[in-house]
């Protein structure tokens, strides 16, 4: 979710070879693209890829001293800040984006925990979307042999399946399948030459208080996971179908919830999940019905974004519905942690005592995600 006020950032991610400097290329030439500010991260001695960008501008940077989700992450923070404080005195055009293109074998997460928690630059920035990239030649070798290209996938918006006029038709519908069982809601895409309309890419955020039905349904993609449902074992309702299971070790699913949480229950809940199994924890997203009012989450690994209250519901369906996408994580272990939302929280006791009942029950809701 990205507050009105803050400059959108979009990541764009994919495996050695899968075409993000071509893509990269095609965006640039695109007069929508003419006040983006352009990261390009090339993991080498020689920064190849800025030589083949097209249409270089003082607003492209190019990180040339490692892989960005690691040993560059400290010269990132410093490009972000320093982009800002020049645009502000004026030493640079302004811009109205930021996209950042990583090296194939990025982590997307250590950039998203860069823009959202970083002191500095959180008040200006917001993630917007995170656009991975899949060769539909090698795309299905790499997601077998690769675990940086099936967690690029499970954590992107925006899937683009690339090289289509190399690959057999069969191939690409077999790949679409794959990204579909590990990141259901993502919007996929079949490229040819980078070829895309960046508004296609771009907007995947919730950023309105007062966003509509089909901005709040395309933003979570709970259409994706569509089927009958039936209660579980926990009492909470969830697709009938089985989870989608595969050699990847990712599980994609969404559980409703009939009953109200409560808010200090959310925070909770969100920052034992974060903190606890985060490792396990690829994607959360989720409309939630706090105390009658809806809210907006999205989680990344341990990145909590700020949560969106917003203006009114979407439509009449009151339920608390969350979007998971986890690895080595079933269903049943977070079932098994949701009776933590609707935790009341402490009463406010005199200074310096503590109700060790409220306590007792504040542990053993911490026991839920161990």
């Amino acid at each position: 979710m990205i507050p009105p006020d803050r400059t959108p950032v979009s990541i764009i991610t994919g495996f050695l070879g899968s075409g993000k400097t071509t893509l990269l290329n095609r965006l640039l030439q695109d007069p929508g693209m003419a006040g983006a500010a352009v990261i390009i991260n090339e993991f080498g001695e020689v920064g190849l890829d800025h030589l083949l960008v097209a249409t270089p501008n003082e607003n492209t940077v190019l990180l040339a001293s490692g892989c960005i989700c690691c040993t560059v992450r400290g010269e990132l923070v410093d490009t972000l800040r320093d982009l800002f404080s020049r645009r502000r005195d004026g030493a640079l055009p302004t811009f109205d984006r930021v996209v950042i293109e990583t090296t194939g074998l990025a982590d997307p997460v250590p950039i998203i925990q860069t823009v959202v928690t970083d002191e500095y630059l959180a008040p200006w920035l917001g993630l917007d979307s995170v656009v991975t990239l899949v060769d539909g030649v090698n795309g299905m070798l790499q997601l077998d042999q690769h675990a940086e290209s099936v967690k690029q996938a499970a954590t992107a918006d925006r899937l683009l399946i690339t090289k289509t006029d190399l690959a057999q038709p069969a191939a690409i519908d077999a790949l679409r399948v794959r990204l579909a069982r590990i990141n259901p809601g993502a919007q996929t895409f079949v490229v040819t030459r980078g070829e895309i309309a960046p508004e296609s890419l771009f907007g995947a955020a919730l950023t309105r208080v007062d966003a509509g039905r089909g901005d709040v349904a395309r933003w979570l993609g709970e259409a994706a996971f569509a089927g009958n449902e039936a209660p579980s074992a926990h009492g909470h309702a969830h697709a009938a179908h089985d989870p989608h299971r595969h050699g990847d070790r990712i599980q994609a699913f969404c559980i409703h919830l009939d009953q109200p949480v409560s808010a200090a229950g959310l925070t909770a809940w969100l920052t034992a999940l974060a903190a606890l199994r985060g490792a396990s924890l690829l994607r959360v997203k989720g409309l939630l019905n706090v105390e009658g009012r809806p809210v907006a989450v999205h989680a990344v690994q341990t990145v909590i974004h700020e949560p969106l209250a917003l203006a009114h519901w979407p439509d009449a369906d009151r339920r608390s519905r969350l979007v998971f996408i986890t690895r080595d994580m079933t269903r049943a272990a977070i079932e098994a942690t949701l009776d933590v939302l609707r935790w009341q929280g402490t009463p406010r006791q005199p200074r310096q005592t503590l109700d060790p009942q409220a306590y007792a029950k504040f542990l053993a809701a911490l026991e839920k995600f161990h």
